[in-house]
């Protein structure tokens, strides 16, 4: 659907939205920016997003919506799925025998309107919006999903709870309570909604008076709901039978894994049960298969520490290993530098637990400890496969500290991790493993540490430090240092200090409660070189190897999380929370 140029000038006119030479004057910039007069007028401020829309809709003879304060059905707003609605701004709303009306901002974009009709089967009804509507129906993605939630309890409790009674249950039984729909339904639920929201966890946690159920979403967890504490067995029996586990094993911890196909997009489910004083605790890892893709430079490395694992990885053999605390995206790492690597003239193995993404042409083998297959076992046969490159999930005792160590003293580059608090940690922690000083240095080639923190939305704030913040931060890093790299990089001119620096405050908006949304890493990079060597060999303490490190160059986690900061990615207080784990 084309709008006619001319009828639109004319109805803004008798609309008497404008003046006739505000129009005119938008018509000649229109002309010589090659643009349209209406978008002209938009960032001209001369008229309102929802007054253009409106006349648009005029000429075009479709109806305007607002859907500002609109509640939409859940099952018809999820007819289309949340990332196609927000790239493609437009939104179902409303169904009926006339067909499905759908809302957008870009009423020529056939291509979307023939996809929805194909996936609905429903004839579509396009309708024009503004980006106030768009924004406000985008919230209801999240907001709906405890009101959706909240319907199936309702419905749905009362039959869970007469099966809720404090008697042991036979595995049949507990198969079938299971099997039950509603429980069915609020299982669905809770791993629907989880994904929709990009959480990471599920953690369904039993309670003396009640079940709670928390998502991690962006490292920080939140409540999602309450539910009686009777719906407990029923849901944790389902999640058993879902990642096939013993239903009847309540006094031992056991661990799953499950997968779904949803829109198209696989996503697999690491599951992990734990006996608590008021029942089994569940929590659930959830991972994108299609997740990776991603470059170094995306997840947030810059400057000399990304030239430094570059060079590294254009090393034949030797060690880079990836430090930090559950969660801190050491794995994303590794498999970004695979995607690097992976190239048909070389063989890349790995031994991995869980394996979380899928890597076309590399070899990936999945630990079974039960069976007496770790991480060492693995190593050991996979060496045995002519690999190149390999990477081994996790160094986790001197076994398989040993085989790693040996891999790459005999042709192989070795990737994995190991966990410590800093990059300098990891050479006492590999030592207390048995490891040998000069077996170190003969293979570690590069150690990272790394932190997520979370990354501000467009809504944020500028401010600059005040004298005591500035005084503040003094105690953290060293200021003329942090400066000197800040400008080394150019992220300030050669003339700022620490009083025009600009810092960013998080802003709540439609989009996010908080004012934060997704994540980015915050590293250190540590090289090492023959100084770094030599403090290996005589014993040097933690501190002393950080210390020379700083000297060569490298930014730590903390001060790379104030360079961040200062590049307006995320916000101080989030790096000092992060670091001060």
């Amino acid at each position: 659907m084309q709008i006619n140029e001319e009828q639109l000038k004319k109805a803004i006119l008798e609309a008497k939205l404008v003046t006739r030479s505000e129009l005119d004057d938008s018509i000649k910039k229109a002309e010589n920016k090659k643009q349209k007069f209406g978008d002209i007028l938009l960032s001209d401020g001369k008229i309102s997003e929802t007054d253009l829309k409106r006349m648009e809709a005029f000429v075009l003879e479709i109806p305007f919506i607002s859907l500002v304060d609109k509640k939409i059905n859940f099952d018809i707003l999820s007819l289309i799925p949340e990332p196609i609605a927000r790239n493609h701004n437009i939104i179902a709303y409303k169904k009926s025998e006339a067909g499905l009306e759908i809302a957008m901002l870009d009423v020529d974009d056939l291509p979307m309107i023939d996809f929805i009709k194909k996936r609905s089967g429903e004839k579509i009804l396009p309708r024009l919006t503004d980006t106030a509507s768009i924004k406000f129906a985008l919230v209801q993605y999240r907001k709906s999903l405890q009101a959706d939630f909240d319907n199936i309890i309702q419905k749905e409790t009362l039959s869970i709870s007469k099966e809720g009674d404090e008697t042991e249950k036979t595995e049949e039984e507990l198969k079938a309570l299971a099997e039950d729909l509603p429980v069915i339904k609020i299982v669905d639920s809770l791993v629907f909604h989880a994904i929709l929201q990009n959480a990471s966890d599920i953690h369904i946690e039993p309670g003396e008076k009640e079940l709670i159920v928390r998502y991690r979403i962006d490292g920080i967890l939140h409540d999602a709901m309450v539910l009686d504490k009777n719906a407990a067995p029923g849901i944790t029996t389902r999640v058993k039978v879902l990642s096939n586990l013993k239903l009847d094993e309540k006094r031992l911890p056991q661990d799953g894994r499950f997968k779904i196909d949803q829109n198209g997009e696989k996503v697999s489910f690491r599951v992990s049960t734990l006996p608590t004083f008021f029942g089994e605790k569940v929590v659930i890892r959830i991972l994108k298969e299609n997740a990776h893709g991603f470059t170094l430079e995306d997840l947030g490395f810059h400057g000399e520490g990304l030239e430094r694992i570059h060079d590294s990885l254009k090393q034949k053999v030797g060690m880079v290993l990836a430090t930090g605390p559950t969660g801190s995206g050491k794995t994303t790492t590794l498999y970004t530098m695979l995607e690097l690597l992976n190239r048909p003239e070389v063989n890349i193995s790995t031994v991995e637990d869980p394996i979380e993404y899928q890597i076309s042409r590399v070899n990936q083998t999945q630990v079974k400890p039960e069976i007496g297959f770790t991480f060492a076992n693995g190593l050991r046969s996979l060496l045995r496969q002519d690999p190149d490159i390999v990477m081994v999930g996790e160094i986790r005792d001197v076994e398989t500290a040993g085989l790693a160590i040996n891999a790459s003293l005999t042709g192989h580059l070795v990737l994995s991790t190991i966990h410590t608090n800093s990059a300098s940690g990891a050479i006492p922690r590999l030592i207390d493993m048995g490891v040998l000083p000069f077996l170190i240095i003969s293979t570690v080639k590069t150690i990272l540490a790394q932190r997520l923190v979370r990354k501000l939305v467009s809504s944020k704030e500028k401010y600059t430090l005040s004298k005591e913040e500035i005084k503040n931060l003094g105690k953290l890093v060293d200021l003329d240092r942090m400066l000197l790299m800040l400008k080394s990089e150019k992220i300030i001119g050669p003339k700022d200090n620490w009083e025009t620096i600009h810092f960013y405050k998080p802003v709540a908006n439609n989009e996010s409660a908080d004012g934060y949304s997704g994540r980015i890493g915050i590293h250190e990079v540590l090289k090492v070189t023959s100084s770094i060597k030599e403090l290996i060999l005589r014993g040097a303490s933690q501190d002393d190897i950080e210390a020379q490190a700083k000297k060569e160059g490298m930014m730590t986690i903390l001060e790379d999380g104030v360079f961040q900061a200062a590049l307006g990615m995320t916000s101080l207080e989030e790096v000092f929370r992060v670091v001060s784990e």
